[in-house]
């Protein structure tokens, strides 16, 4: 009983309160009728403000409808209703809601509020989205708020934070109202405090909120700027160039616009009379200065326009200063925002150097999938094949062709990996039969003869597949990037190919340790008649080691098609950088491709990121550091040691 009187005394006391608000936005519209129908942005703010502080369920409708042009006056008894369309006409309502009936465009006049005055209704609107029940109004008034910040969205902003119950859209909140206080709060401490607040956040919105603290403008003036924010003080010659200040004083009035010498001739001949031009004699005008005098004696008489000659420019500019001045008055805030991009700059420049590094990793997987291969074809057995790259190319094709007849892209990609293996081990064995065991020991014919089969399987994929640059698609799992930030990011498929890259080192490291065929392949590459002599074929493990790195040539086509174009030229892009790989690692040496395509990798992309307008630049220098390189260390960075580094 006593929790009955208590809500009952509770309705009682309260719908009075609620009667009454109810009633204000219509009591506010009928006292300030004659500024709604003719409103003006320096008068209606308070009328507005009134209107959304009413506490009136109605003030949201009526300034919505405002602001949609729907607020209106009945020409047969001058009512103002609100109107909402309704079929070919339009539906009525008081300012309480109450119906009022039906209408046609012609039976009513428009309320039509000027730009300044829906921003004003805008920015009262904006505390009721901010709290309404529903978070996805909320964070569509959030997203316009930051969209187009005005310094009216701030107090309705931070009422609203305290009322927030969902946490990510509280923070969302908390971080915008930062945004507005630095950028349009009164009071310079809390902009300060809420400059500092951010701390060395990089995020592109911070540094896009802070930038505009710190614009300048430069301005000219006969001694330093009064009641102004002054960056620095400008030197000519070094911070500006004549013209340049010349220009700033001429846009401020401080100096006339400069007379050229054309127009200075033209002047003058206008006005000869009787033999002289402002009282010098014609025959006396043979120099540039005497010249200057009769145009500044003509300006004295009103006869010609001012305009500064190059004597009185220059004594324009030495009677002036220039200054950079910042856009911000309050040198507090200024000095804030300073430092605070300083930080974001140094903590930019460290992602920077961090993602440099990341792609230099990535570069370097893809140089070492490419060169794993000629690892073994050129390091191990000491054959120059210049056609790997074509073995790289095939491997790219086959997946493409595997796609063509598979739609799945993940099943294609795992089919299309054992399948290159094969075609380009099939490949690699045929070359090694037909061509190579009758050249060993002979190298400069090894490299001419695959050389010539390089250039006929690029002639041979050109008519087989065209010249146009083929889809060698990735699964979906592997689009985007892995983002660590504004800065920092790796796309999955460099990610992917960089697993790759590990998954065959360790593969290459266990064939040749811990297998019979790798115990076989060292002990042909150190001493092919003693290993005959205990009972190993060496004709057999020189055709299964070229067929080896031929096919895991192929693998990595399969991944570096995923990343590049493939084409019939796609080998070529990659020889060099393979050849330079094994060579500057240390030949025959697994972990010396992997440190040279590591080394290589990285040059790679610091000499790009130093210039990084002229690639085919940046790829000259590094050719021209590695021939240097191997002038001081020929047998690279990592040299094998033993018999066969004497082979």
């Amino acid at each position: 009983m006593r929790l009955t009187a208590l809500i009952v005394a509770a309705t009682l006391w309260l719908a009075p309160a609620l009667a009454f608000a109810e009633g204000q936005a219509a009591q506010i519209i009928a006292e300030n009728r004659d500024q709604i129908e003719k409103p003006s942005r320096q008068t209606i703010g308070p009328v507005i403000t009134a209107l959304a502080a009413s506490g009136d369920p109605m003030a949201d409708d009526i300034l919505s409808a405002w602001a949609d042009k729907r607020l209106v006056i009945r020409k047969a008894d001058n009512a103002l209703l609100l109107a909402t369309p309704d079929g070919d006409g339009l539906s009525l309502s008081a300012l309480d809601g109450t119906p009022a009936g039906t209408a046609t465009k012609a039976d009513l006049t428009e309320l039509k509020p000027n730009a300044g005055v829906r921003g004003l209704i805008a920015a009262a609107l904006v505390q009721f989205t901010l709290t309404d029940p529903d978070p996805a109004r909320r964070a569509a008034a959030l997203t316009s708020i930051a969209r187009d910040p005005t310094a009216e969205t701030l107090e309705p902003l931070r009422a609203a934070i305290e009322t927030e119950t969902d946490p990510a859209l509280k923070a969302q909140k908390q971080r915008l109202e930062r945004f507005l206080t630095l950028r349009f709060d009164p009071d310079p401490e809390a902009r300060v405090a809420a400059i500092e607040s951010l701390g060395s956040d990089t995020a592109l919105d911070v540094r896009a909120a802070l930038n505009p603290l710190v614009a300048t403008t430069r301005i000219a003036g006969a001694g330093a700027p009064q009641g102004q924010n002054v960056a620095r003080s400008l030197t000519i010659g070094r911070d500006l160039n004549d013209s340049e200040a010349y220009a700033l004083l001429v846009a401020a009035n401080l100096a006339p616009a400069r007379l050229t010498l054309q127009e200075q001739r033209d002047a003058l001949l206008a006005n000869v009379v009787n033999g002289t031009i402002g009282g010098i004699p014609v025959a006396e005008l043979n120099t540039q200065a005497a010249r200057d005098r009769a145009y500044t004696a003509l300006e004295a008489a009103g006869t010609v326009a001012a305009a500064a000659t190059d004597d009185e420019a220059k004594a324009a500019l030495a009677a002036h200063r220039f200054f950079d001045v910042y856009v911000e008055p309050d040198p507090t805030v200024t000095d804030a925002a300073r430092a605070a991009l300083t930080r974001i700059d140094r903590k930019v420049s460290v992602m920077q150097a961090a993602d440099l590094g990341l792609d230099a990793l990535s570069l370097a997987a893809i140089f070492f999938l490419a060169a794993i291969g000629l690892a073994i074809t050129f390091g191990v057995m000491g054959v120059i094949n210049m056609a790997h790259g074509e073995f790289i190319t095939m491997g790219a094709y086959t997946g493409f062709v595997v796609q063509l007849f598979v739609p799945d892209y993940t099943l294609s990609i795992l089919i299309a990996l054992p399948l290159a293996f094969v075609v380009t081990f099939g490949a690699g064995v045929a070359m090694e039969r037909l061509v190579i065991r009758h050249l060993y020991k002979r190298p400069l014919e090894t490299l001419l003869a695959t050389f010539g089969i390089s250039i006929a399987l690029q002639q041979i994929l050109k008519n087989v597949f065209g010249t146009q640059a083929r889809p060698l698609t990735a699964p979906g799992w592997l689009d985007g990037s892995l983002t660590f930030n504004d800065v920092v990011s790796i796309s999955y498929i460099r990610i992917a190919i960089f697993v790759l890259a590990l998954v065959f080192l360790m593969f290459f490291l266990y064939l040749m340790k811990r297998t019979r065929l790798g115990l076989e392949v060292r002990a042909v590459t150190q001493n092919p008649a003693m290993a005959a002599s205990m009972g190993i074929n060496p004709d057999r493990i020189n055709m299964l080691t070229f067929g080896l790195g031929s096919g895991i040539a192929g693998i990595a086509g399969v991944a570096i098609g995923l990343y590049a174009k493939v084409t019939s030229e796609m080998g070529a892009d990659y020889i060099v950088q393979s050849f330079m790989t094994v060579v500057v690692g240390g030949v025959g040496n697994v972990w010396g491709t992997l440190a040279g395509a590591t080394m290589i990798g990285s040059l790679q992309k610091l000499i790009e990121f130093l210039n990084p307008s002229n690639t085919l630049a940046a790829q000259t220098y590094m050719i021209l550091f590695i021939i240097l390189f191997i002038q001081f260390r020929p047998r690279g960075i990592i040299a094998l040691r033993g018999r066969a580094a004497g082979d």
